[in-house]
């Protein structure tokens, strides 16, 4: 039987800001991951979009059966509390989106007759583990935002404008048929 191949590990970063700073449109500043924490500014023209949501499974095992089954009172599990937390986070300025990132965890603790951890343990873990997926995505995706956040600024040119201009900029693809400054080219037919 073969093994899927491994998943590459992300070295773990300590939380540091991301590259730019963003005003935080959708969420709880205190309920964010921490590297939109530490990049939040109200000045900001880049909007953070956050929402996590969370779910709850548990599962009981019978009492009938615990009950007459020695190994319960040994300290056998009676069953698991489970949530699942789902997070998406945006990252826009104005129509334009620079980022896009989405994670979803499950966390689950069983309970025995003598220990059960409590509904807002299971919660914290679990949205602790989504917020740090999203913070990993953020940081593999950290090159790329500076990037498109460096050129967000810069007002794009119309599409007709490059062709009006006298071999305006070859850089630009001015010269090229079907590509206008910065624009990605259009097959004919979608005209």
């Amino acid at each position: 039987m073969q093994q899927p191949p491994a998943v590459p590990a992300v070295a773990e970063a300590p939380a540091h800001p991301l590259p730019f700073k963003g005003h935080l449109a959708e969420g709880d500043a205190s309920a964010v991951p921490p590297a939109v924490a530490m990049s939040l500014s109200s000045t900001s023209p880049v909007t953070f979009s956050y929402r996590e949501e969370l779910t709850h499974d548990d599962y009981h095992i019978p009492l009938i059966v615990t009950a007459l089954d020695p190994v319960t009172y040994a300290g056998a599990p009676l069953g698991d509390l489970g949530v699942t937390a789902f997070a998406s986070l945006s990252i826009t300025d104005g129509d334009r989106v620079l980022g896009d990132y989405t994670a979803k965890v499950h966390i689950s603790k069983s309970y025995t007759l003598y220990k059960e951890p409590t509904h807002k343990e299971v919660e914290e873990a679990a949205r602790a583990a989504v917020r740090e997926k999203i913070d990993q995505k953020l940081y593999r995706d950290e090159d790329r935002l500076a990037q498109a956040f460096a050129g967000a600024g810069q007002p794009a040119l119309p599409a007709a404008l490059p062709a009006a201009l006298p071999a305006a900029s070859p850089a630009l693809g001015a010269e090229q048929p079907g590509i206008s400054a910065g624009y990605p080219a259009v097959p004919a037919s979608d005209q």
